[in-house]
């Protein structure tokens, strides 16, 4: 039985459209999700909407609509997003939906009964559009006086009776479990800065609110709706049917994967832990806060009029060429930065002239000079096994990175195990060998044959559709094409004797031009 991997997204907050930061935590959450696939585990993809809040309820009465009905809209675009990234998630969950509310008190029940939760009035300063309470120690002045909170954002003194959850009681286990598990939050800059924020005391935190309605209500406390990231972070629980002694819960809890934007990384490194302790549930394996993407080296704002809509992009340049760019471009868990002209670039330069160009002129001189026909008779020279060991260390160096969620060093990786293939071909020039030694010919075209075949299947989760391509030309089934098929040395015999004949290659990875608006 495979064995199982659950891994979310966080759930993005939907009073807006999506923009492109959501597609970079969803894309690397599904390029993990497939490669964990192609690995052999048994995977569970969940991402969702986060729909409650002060923030929706706000946008929603300026736009003289429901706050469900804003919900309803806007979740749709974060759907379609998904759709059109290819991204294959296997839950897609609103916080506004029945089961969930369901969840998120009992969650809450849990906490009261172990004796976690008691009434108070809050008074203190609170982020609407960070949806979270900050220390007056935190803040900053703005340009004109204002206080800020740490990411910029206003905040305003609130003071309203609340539902209090004890934080305090569990600092000393938060930072024991840093230091125990160091795996639990990666990468080590998130965790040193979220065992700081620890080691510097903890106040128990107000977790619920009086002021609006659009919320999980309260059990037991008319008038109070749950702190949106109480609500928020059940969602977790939620897809497995929890507070039900389900299957899914028995199977995929807890989760091994938490990936999020290093700007929550606090909800789920700090509170997330102590709800979970409180209400008597195994934390999740790892949690791994990404960096930013900049817009040219800028935070995309609305004011500065940068905002990018990822699925214009993907448009504009290919759905498998955005993937690939943003994980092999960006140092995941650092920042990092994107323009058209980096994205046309690394396109042309790594997907189009070296990978494309290999499978293309590889598939053609067989095509051309062998009719098309596979040969398993060739003898293997020295340097052919160079080749398929280069391209095996490769393979291999991807995966230990990629499940270091290490993308960028996992397709460098990738990319020398093509460069050596290129220099193969370069050394080897099958062309000239036509003529001189037709045999050894044969022997080259069908190492870079088998070549072409592993890089495609290692790349797979990252280009998924480009690879799916190249692979139906080679005649690779639909079920041969994970890292399981990659050991098996039987397949290429298998496909000669099934009188497999190669046809006219269609490259999969054209070349781009910089849009005129861009140039």
């Amino acid at each position: 039985m495979a064995e199982p991997y659950y891994l979310t997204t966080a759930i993005s907050y939907p009073n807006g459209k999506p923009h492109i930061g959501h597609a970079y935590e969803a894309i690397a959450a599904d390029v993990m999700a497939r490669f964990k696939r192609a690995q052999g585990f048994d995977v569970r993809f969940q991402t969702g909407t986060d729909e409650h809040g002060l923030k929706m309820a706000q946008k929603a009465r300026d736009l003289g609509i429901t706050p469900k009905a804003l919900a309803d809209e806007m979740s749709q675009h974060f759907i379609d997003m998904c759709n059109c990234l290819a991204v294959s998630y296997d839950v897609f969950l609103r916080t506004s939906e029945d089961r969930h509310h369901k969840a998120s008190q009992a969650l809450w029940q849990r906490m009261e009964a172990s004796g976690d939760l008691y009434l108070d009035r809050y008074e203190g300063w609170y982020s609407v559009r960070d949806e979270a309470y900050y220390d007056e120690s935190e803040l900053t002045a703005g340009e004109g006086g204002e206080k800020l909170s740490p990411q910029g954002t206003p905040v305003e003194w609130t003071v309203e009776e609340s539902w209090f959850f004890r934080l305090s009681k569990y600092a000393d286990r938060l930072l024991a479990l840093y230091d125990d598990n160091p795996a639990f939050l990666l990468p080590d800059s998130r965790r040193n800065e979220v065992a700081r924020f620890v080691e510097g005391g903890l106040r128990d935190l107000s977790v619920s609110r009086t002021s609006f309605d659009w919320g999980v209500k309260v059990p037991g406390s008319d008038g109070h709706v749950m702190y949106v990231w109480v609500d928020a972070l059940t969602n977790y629980l939620t897809g497995l049917g929890f507070p039900d002694d389900t299957a899914d819960m028995a199977k995929w809890w807890p989760a091994d994967l938490h990936l999020i934007g290093k700007d929550i990384v606090r909800f789920h490194a700090v509170y997330w832990p102590a709800f979970l302790w409180s209400a008597g549930l195994e934390l999740p394996r790892q949690v791994f806060g990404h960096g930013f993407l900049l817009n040219r080296g800028l935070k995309e704002s609305k004011s500065l009029g940068n905002v990018t809509d990822p699925v214009e992009l993907a448009e504009r340049y290919g759905v498998d060429t955005l993937r690939y760019f943003l994980l092999r471009e960006v140092a995941f868990g650092q920042d990092g930065s994107y323009s058209p002209e980096a994205i046309v670039t690394r396109a042309n330069a790594e997907l189009a002239n070296s990978f494309g160009n290999l499978a293309q002129r590889s598939l053609s001189m067989i095509f051309k000079n062998l009719d098309g026909q596979l040969r398993a008779d060739c003898e293997v020279a020295p340097a052919d096994q160079a080749l398929a060991e280069a391209v095996q260390g490769g393979i291999t160096a991807l995966q230990t990175h990629f499940d270091a969620l290490a993308f960028s060093d996992g397709l460098e990786a990738w990319m020398k195990a093509v460069f050596a293939c290129n220099q193969y071909v370069d050394e080897q020039a099958p062309w000239t060998l036509r003529k001189t030694d037709p045999a050894r010919m044969a022997a080259v075209l069908m190492t870079l044959f088998r070549c072409v075949r592993d890089l495609a299947i290692a790349v797979r989760p990252v280009v998924p559709a480009s690879a799916d391509k190249l692979l139906d030309q080679i005649g690779v089934a639909a079920d041969r094409r994970d890292f399981a098929a990659l050991a098996n040395s039987a397949w290429f015999a298998d496909l000669v004797a099934s009188g497999f004949v190669v046809s006219q290659p269609v490259g999969v990875f054209p070349r781009l031009e910089l849009p005129a608006e861009d140039a």
